[in-house]
C-alpha cells in the first residue's frame, strides 16, 4: 500500500480536535432543547408565527414617512405628488399594521389557551380604528416639535428637531404605541417603545398618559412608568425617573392595573436626574423640580423644589476661590 496514502488517512490533531468540538456542541444542543421542553420561555412550537422586531421597525419607519413625508421619503415630493405618495404609504402601513396586530392577538390567545376564532376580524377592526386616529396623532406631534423649538435654544429649525433629536423620536413612537395600547393590542405597543428605548435611552411605557407639547431634552436615562399621567406643556431633562416605589416580589399580579406612578400637571419643568416615585405624588401645575431631587410626596402648584446648596471642597495649595454656589471649604497644607 502507498505509504503516502496511509499518512493521509491518519487522523491529525486538528481532526481530533474538530471531532471533540462537534461532540461538545452536540451535548450543548441537547441541553438547550431539553430546557425549551421544560419551561414556557421557548414555547413557540405552535404553527402560528410570532412578531418579529424587523416588522415592528418597519411599522415605525412607515409611520415616520407618513407623518413627515418630506423628511423621510426616498423621492422628491411636492404638492402635486404628495397625495399619491401618502395613499401608497398609508395603504402599505395599514396592511402591515393589520398583520402585526393579528399576530399579536393570536400569540396572546395561544399563550392563554383561548380560542383564536375572531383574531383576524377584530384585529383588522382595531387597525382601522388606529388609522382613523393618525391625523390626531400627527396634530399632537406638531405641538411636540414646537415645544422642542421653544424649549431648546440650541434647536435651529424644525428640520433639526425632526431629523436628529432623540426626544421627539421617542415621543412619536410612544404616541403610536399608546394608541395601540388603548385599543388593547397585546405585545406590539411594548415592542415599539422598547425599540425606541434602545435607540434613544428614553424609556416611555405605552400605557402612560401624556398631554400635548411634551418635550424631553437630551433624554438619556429618562424613565416614564406605565401609570404616569403628564399634562400639557411639560418639559423634562435627562435622567428623570417617574417611577414606582419598591414593590414586593409577588407584586406582578397584585399591583397590576393599579396606579403606581406619579401625576405631573400642566407646565411643569423637571430638571436632570430628579426622581419622583409612587402613585400618590401629584406635582402641581407650573411647579419646577430641581436637579437630583428625590420626591415621594405631592407638591402644590407654583412651587420650586430644590436641594440645599452644596459645600464645595477644593484640594490643593492654590488660593481658595470665591463662589456663589455655596460655602467653600479649603483643604490642603
Amino acid at each position: 500500500m502507498n505509504k503516502k496514502a496511509l499518512n493521509y488517512s491518519k487522523p491529525t490533531r486538528e481532526t481530533e480536535s474538530l471531532n471533540l468540538s462537534h461532540k461538545a456542541l452536540s451535548s450543548v444542543l441537547k441541553g438547550l432543547v431539553a430546557l425549551c421542553d421544560q419551561d414556557d420561555y421557548c414555547d413557540h412550537g405552535h404553527p402560528k408565527p410570532v412578531l418579529s422586531l424587523q416588522a415592528v421597525v418597519k411599522l415605525i419607519q412607515q409611520a415616520r414617512r407618513i407623518f413627515f413625508p418630506t423628511h423621510f421619503s426616498q423621492i422628491k415630493l411636492d404638492r402635486f405628488n404628495l397625495e399619491s405618495f401618502l395613499e401608497i404609504e398609508t395603504t402599505a402601513f395599514f396592511e402591515n399594521l393589520s398583520e402585526q396586530i393579528i399576530l399579536s392577538c393570536q400569540d396572546d390567545c395561544l399563550r392563554n389557551d383561548q380560542p383564536c376564532t375572531r383574531c383576524t376580524q377584530e384585529s383588522r377592526e382595531k387597525a382601522l380604528r388606529f388609522m382613523e386616529a393618525l391625523p390626531e396623532i400627527r396634530r399632537v406631534l406638531a405641538t411636540d416639535i414646537r415645544a422642542a423649538l421653544e424649549g431648546d435654544p440650541a434647536a435651529k429649525s424644525s428640520d433639526e428637531v425632526i431629523l436628529s433629536y432623540p426626544g421627539p423620536f421617542a415621543i412619536m413612537v410612544y404616541r403610536l404605541a399608546h394608541e395601540l395600547y388603548e385599543l388593547e393590542v397585546p405585545l406590539l405597543p411594548r415592542m415599539m417603545t422598547e425599540y425606541a428605548h434602545t435607540l434613544t435611552g428614553i424609556d416611555i411605557h405605552p400605557g402612560a398618559k401624556i398631554g400635548k407639547s411634551f418635550f424631553v431634552d437630551h433624554g438619556t436615562g429618562v424613565v416614564v412608568g406605565e401609570t404616569t399621567e403628564i399634562g400639557d406643556r411639560v418639559r423634562i431633562y435627562q435622567g428623570v425617573t417617574l417611577g414606582a416605589l419598591s414593590l414586593p416580589r409577588d407584586a406582578g399580579n397584585r399591583f397590576r392595573n393599579k396606579k403606581r406612578h406619579p401625576t405631573i400637571e400642566d407646565d411643569v419643568i423637571i430638571y436632570s436626574n430628579a426622581t419622583i416615585l409612587g402613585g400618590e405624588p401629584v406635582i402641581g401645575a407650573r411647579s419646577i423640580i430641581g436637579g437630583n431631587v428625590w420626591l415621594t410626596e405631592s407638591v402644590p402648584p407654583d412651587t420650586k423644589v430644590l436641594l440645599k446648596r452644596p459645600e464645595l471642597v477644593y484640594v490643593g495649595n492654590h488660593e481658595t476661590p470665591t463662589t456663589k454656589l455655596g460655602r467653600v471649604r479649603r483643604k490642603g497644607p
